[in-house]
């Protein structure tokens, strides 16, 4: 395979992957509560792995425009998944929290789907598994970078100050 093909080939895997994680979470959030939007239960699973956060650093982190996450986090407020505090940074500020109830569900969810993975996944060698968790975090960690260059150029272009 030569490297043309080979982006070609990880395009299309990718696009698949992507498919595949939207439909995912869509079924993950109604197991995690039935009015949930799919698009909540990552920002859920964001909050448990990385918080405590502001609603402008989930912006950041999931590439999504501000209405967007305001939106999501008003549904997951309301359904008594996540809480809000005053940061203690900033008290004009809020930072968001999985609730005790929505850290409880989440991790019964993670733990079926861990469970599946190490069942599909049995066959592999576990220095396979890893390797593979690391390229993904690698590919992240760019995805990331990029989002991240992109909205200080934005910034720049509407000539919006740069923030320490």
């Amino acid at each position: 395979m030569d490297a043309h093909e080979a982006y070609v080939a990880l395009e299309r895997e990718i696009g698949l992957l992507l498919r595949r994680s939207r439909a995912i979470s869509t079924r993950l959030a109604r197991e995690l509560h039935p009015d949930l939007d799919g698009a909540a239960y990552g920002l859920l699973a964001l909050l448990q792995d990385a918080g405590p956060l502001r609603a402008s650093d989930l912006v950041v982190r999931l590439g999504l425009d501000k209405s967007t996450v305001s939106r999501q986090v008003s549904s997951l407020v309301e359904l008594g998944l996540v809480d809000r505090a005053a940061d203690p940074e900033d008290g004009r500020a809020q930072v968001l929290t999985p609730s005790h109830e929505g850290a409880a569900r989440l991790n019964r969810i993670r733990d079926a789907r861990r469970a599946r993975w190490e069942s599909d996944l049995s066959g592999w060698p576990t220095d396979d598994v890893a390797t593979l968790a690391g390229l993904l975090d690698r590919l992240n960690r760019l995805g990331e970078a990029r989002e991240t260059e992109r909205r200080e150029t934005e910034g720049k272009e509407a000539g919006v100050p740069e923030q320490a």
